[in-house]
């Protein structure tokens, strides 16, 4: 059986999608027929006999097409497609930022073997970049925390996250970045799950926290709102796709199990 070859259609960090907004993976001659400018192509992932690249090329208005941001793909992509999309977006920005080196300013080329750039001066290789950071649900009992972003253009209210900073464990980043955010301090933390997040290249550590004390006190800066929310009277929250999301529904779902025994 021969391999079969699918290609991510990238231009200035949007994807090529159908006129129904679907994101759309090409073949080789499919994508030979759009007779765009190519300018560079890098191995995404292989799966038993299918190889994914992704080919980011000039923008173009390309008919029968639509360029649109991987968040605006985020409720129609299963967590496996959201991975391996997000995946092929972080290698472009791999390539693009490390195309000279940090160290000494010389280009660098491909390393032989590794997803790497390498500085054939100064020998530094350099690995697409991964941020790790936190990201929690505080919980009260029937309630639990959520907050509307300032990076979000919605009304959308998800869970308190932040990147670790050098020198602090998950935990420790936890607490600051819960106290700093709304002002409240947690105790039981609680380790839950992970998730690669490519916006821009974090690794999501999830946890669970319970609430100690504090009133809520949103800083402005990173959160416009916050506000405790019963289990069962939720606003607009993330996609089951998201680790926010499945923080949040495995709550929900403990919270009504445990009522379901009071009942």
């Amino acid at each position: 059986m021969q391999n079969a070859i699918r290609h991510y259609v990238v231009a200035d960090e949007k994807f090529l999608c159908s006129e129904d907004g679907s994101l759309v993976l090409l073949g080789d001659s499919d994508l030979i027929s759009l007779s765009v400018e190519l300018i560079v192509k890098h191995p995404v992932k292989s799966h038993g006999d299918k190889f994914f690249y992704v080919s980011c090329i000039q923008p173009k208005h390309v008919a029968g097409y639509q360029w649109l941001s991987l968040r605006n793909l985020l409720e129609q992509l299963s967590e496996d497609e959201l991975q391996t999309a997000g995946r092929a977006l972080q290698v472009l920005r791999w390539h693009f930022d490390h195309q000279y080196c940090g160290r000494c300013g010389n280009p660098t080329v491909q390393h032989s073997q590794d997803l790497a750039k390498t500085c054939v001066h100064c020998a530094v290789d350099f690995y697409p970049r991964l941020s790790p950071c936190i990201i929690t649900l505080v919980t009260r009992g029937d309630e639990c925390l959520l907050a509307w972003h300032t990076r979000s253009k919605e009304e959308k209210y998800s869970c308190l996250a932040g990147f670790i900073e050098v020198g602090e464990s998950p935990e420790q980043t936890l607490e600051r970045e819960v106290m700093e955010e709304v002002g409240l301090r947690v105790k039981n933390i609680r380790y839950a799950s992970s998730q690669p997040w490519p916006f821009p290249g974090q690794l999501m550590l999830g946890y669970f926290a319970d609430y100690v004390d504090g009133v809520i006190k949103v800083d402005k800066q990173e959160i416009y709102r916050a506000h405790w929310f019963q289990y069962n009277q939720l606003p607009k929250i993330p996609p089951a796709t998201s680790i926010s999301g499945r923080l949040i529904n495995t709550f929900v779902q403990e919270r009504l199990r445990i009522n379901t025994i009071k009942d």
